[in-house]
């Protein structure tokens, strides 16, 4: 058999790959903040909601890279990310599926996030984050043809697909 499959590095070891994901999720969401605060892109209920589940990642590589020294707790630290990953996977999917909607299907823009935290009770705006309305559906920024969400979907499953791979990461086996 592969080495390579039975022989893995020790959880400490996995502490540096945990720094790339918690630089990454700095990095996502550092431009998000310079699109919204120096570009004067507002973002949507959609993407607020995404930037939690980005930052619920990055608390759990956070946490990989100085706490988890054990296999119990890289398995631990693996399943939050895991888990906020599927709610950004979740949120960034209806974005885009909000985009390609047909333009009378698209729901009617809301008021707003203020607005809603204002007027409303916590679990209607809480509903309206994760649901979103006509202003996720509009697309302002590309890049290599994808929309924001488009490109937060697509690290969302390498996000999670590195909590897999964590998750079920084997102990190093004795030769």
């Amino acid at each position: 058999m592969n080495d390579l499959t039975q022989h893995h590095s020790p959880p400490t070891a996995n502490r540096w790959s945990w720094l790339v994901v918690f630089l990454a999720v700095a990095g996502l969401l550092g431009y998000g903040y310079y699109l919204q605060f120096v570009k004067y892109l507002d973002p949507c209920p959609l993407c607020i909601t995404q930037r939690f589940f980005y930052y619920g990642i990055g608390i759990a590589a956070l946490i990989g890279v100085v706490a988890a020294r054990s296999w119990l707790a890289q398995r631990i630290v693996g399943l939050l990310a895991l888990l906020s990953a599927i709610g950004g996977l979740a949120t960034a999917g209806r974005q885009v599926w909000l985009q390609h909607l047909p333009a009378d299907q698209v729901p009617e823009c809301g008021p707003g996030l203020q607005f809603w935290l204002e007027n409303m009770p916590f679990m209607r705006t809480l509903e309206l984050l994760f649901k979103g309305d006509g202003n996720c559906a509009e697309v302002h920024w590309r890049f290599l043809g994808l929309s924001i969400a488009e490109w937060s979907l697509v690290w969302f499953v390498i996000f999670a697909l590195f909590a897999l791979r964590m998750l079920f990461m084997r102990k190093k086996v004795s030769a």
